[in-house]
């Protein structure tokens, strides 16, 4: 293995590309807004359980990758993404210390961030609110944010991501 190169950014890379294939699994139409936000989940793991690799720049280009994906307005998942792990970055050793509801609550309240400045975007260039389901969004993540925890750092811990 070449040194130069950081161990385990392959699975970091890999766990965002799978993230955003969830993202684009086919849904019921009445099911789309609520949908969690499953890069926004992966990417705050991994900059509170990592933040000397994973931080603003790494969320920035998620974001980029998400809108790519979805079609939005391009930079608009970029910019609340690069908030939230900004955020996570600020909090990441308080959080590494909370237990894994608490940590949930706090995960929903960045996640409620990501709507609001995806709201505020689409508002400012004239798109049409989302229904009122796209609030149940936040809820879904931070109720999956233990399953999505346990199972990144069980790979995190099998690959040897440091």
């Amino acid at each position: 293995m070449n040194p130069a190169i950081p161990r385990g950014r392959w699975v970091i890379l890999a766990s965002l590309v799978l993230a955003g294939m969830l993202v684009i699994v086919p849904m019921p139409d009445w099911a789309v807004p609520a949908r969690p936000q499953w890069v926004a989940l992966v990417l705050l793991y991994w900059a509170m359980a990592l933040p000397s690799r994973v931080g603003v720049t790494v969320a920035w280009l998620a974001g980029l990758f998400q809108d790519a994906l979805v079609g939005s307005l391009l930079g608009q998942h970029a910019l609340a993404f690069a908030l939230i792990a900004w955020i996570i970055l600020k909090l990441h050793r308080r959080m590494r210390l909370m237990p894994v509801w608490q940590q949930a609550l706090t995960i929903l309240l960045l996640l409620y961030a990501v709507q609001l400045v995806l709201f505020w975007v689409n508002g400012f260039v004239g798109r049409p609110v989302p229904p009122w389901q796209a609030w149940l969004a936040p809820v879904i993540g931070a109720a999956l944010w233990p399953w999505v925890f346990f199972l990144l750092r069980t790979a995190r811990r099998h690959f040897g991501v440091q």
